[in-house]
């Protein structure tokens, strides 16, 4: 599953560049209601984070349920519209690569593991893998509009 650690690699670098960007662009929301660059790499380098915690979750223990978490919650109390970009580059690149790393490390029969959300949903680390991977992918469509299907195929 070389695939799921390259994507995630693959979009870590992509948001550390797309920050890179003009700043009023990445600060910019396209409407109210959409996040901004900077607000959706927050969200991804967050998503990183959280998944490769739960990841050692499944891995060192059996069946774990995993605390809810709200994005929108997230995105308020930690202030994503005001973080410096410089410093989310750099943060995002290095959850990108943990969360790889992780990924590319484990063992065949790792990747039956179970887990589930707080909502019930079941996983194995396989179809968590999935789950995980199109978040970054989803939200880099959001803020390029292109797609990276066949990137890795």
């Amino acid at each position: 599953m070389d695939a799921v650690a390259n994507l995630n690699q693959k979009c870590a670098a992509d948001f550390a560049e797309i920050l890179r960007r003009d700043s009023e662009w990445v600060h910019a929301r396209p409407t109210p209601s959409t996040w901004s660059p900077l607000e959706y790499a927050c969200h991804v380098r967050d998503v990183f984070t959280l998944f490769s915690q739960r990841l050692e979750l499944m891995l060192n223990t059996d069946d774990p349920l995993f605390a809810n978490w709200d994005p929108n919650v997230t995105a308020l109390e930690s202030n994503y519209h005001l973080t410096d970009p410089d410093q989310v580059a750099a943060e995002i690149l290095e959850a990108g690569n943990d969360i790889a790393a992780k990924f590319a490390a484990l063992e065949p029969d790792q990747w039956e593991r179970p887990g589930r959300r707080s909502d019930g949903a079941s996983f194995s680390v396989l179809t968590f893998a999935r789950y995980e991977v199109h978040d970054p992918l989803h939200h880099l469509w959001d803020v390029t509009g292109e797609s990276m299907a066949g990137t890795f195929s």
